[in-house]
């Protein structure tokens, strides 16, 4: 009976490996350009060459790099919803497709933010000595789009939401939701860390870990949203002096974030 508890411990460990390694391995062949470039940008010698391979990662990362990390982001949410068992291919590559849109419009955005950013610093990093106020601003904004990005992908694989509430809600949940922002930011820099330590890590294990803690904060952000919503419902329900008005404002909210799930299995 042990023998069989232990056995059976093994094989949920080796189905998980598998699940993780699987679904890193398509996020990377589906944006396998954009990391080929990052491989140069890294090994660039002079600041032209730098540019150069940025302006191109800028260029590939809408069309390649996004709609692979939003099915990537999709197949993780099925995961944490408890669906573990879900078609790995089917999923990411469905997903990959419903989503490109959207996820390309997004990645435009983002890609060009972060370039701005990344050029901006260098450049003042060379023409400054040492690190300024200015310098340490950059960073924490670098650092909230990062995170706001990681809301964009969770927002984008759970809700129905045109581009505008998107981004404006990755942004809200950003700034509205540190802790959770933080733990999230602290918990991927680690597997980050750890897998430039591990560099086998990177091509099976990296990108999907990181969007199955993502986006299990998320979740519990959803959870606990949804518990409010239901709350206020109750009292709103119970308060006689409640208008129509109001009710009809409650409802359009809760179905303006109709979830995914209605797209299929």
């Amino acid at each position: 009976m042990e023998m069989r508890g232990l056995m059976g411990g093994f094989y949920k460990i080796s189905e998980w490996i598998m699940r993780l390694a699987v679904t890193n391995v398509l996020w990377i062949l589906t944006s396998i350009p954009v990391w080929f470039l990052v491989i140069m940008l890294l090994n660039s010698e002079t600041i032209d060459q730098f540019n150069s391979i940025l302006l191109l990662i800028a260029v590939l990362l809408p069309f390649t790099w996004f709609p692979s990390t939003s099915a990537m982001f999709s197949v993780a949410r099925k995961w944490v919803m408890g669906d573990t068992d879900v078609p790995l291919l089917k999923t990411f590559f469905r997903s990959y497709r419903e989503n490109y849109r959207q996820a390309m419009i997004g990645g435009i955005l983002y890609a060009v933010i972060f370039a701005v950013l990344i050029v901006d610093y260098r450049a003042y990093l060379q023409n400054i000595a040492g690190l300024g106020v200015l310098a340490y601003l950059f960073l924490f904004m670098m650092f909230l789009l990062v995170v706001s990005l990681f809301y964009f992908f969770s927002l984008l694989s759970h809700f129905h939401m045109k581009m505008t509430q998107l981004i404006k809600n990755a942004l809200l949940l950003t700034i509205g939701r540190p802790i959770r922002s933080i733990l999230m930011l602290a918990g991927s820099a680690a597997v980050v860390l750890l897998s430039v330590k591990f560099t086998f890590l990177i091509p099976f294990f990296m990108g999907s870990i990181i969007a199955a803690y993502v986006y299990y904060h998320f979740n519990l952000i959803i959870q606990k949203m949804q518990l409010l919503a239901e709350k206020e419902a109750e009292g709103a329900g119970e308060d006689e002096g409640a208008s129509p008005a109001e009710a009809d404002g409650e409802t359009g909210e809760d179905e303006a974030q109709e979830p995914q799930e209605k797209r299929g299995s």
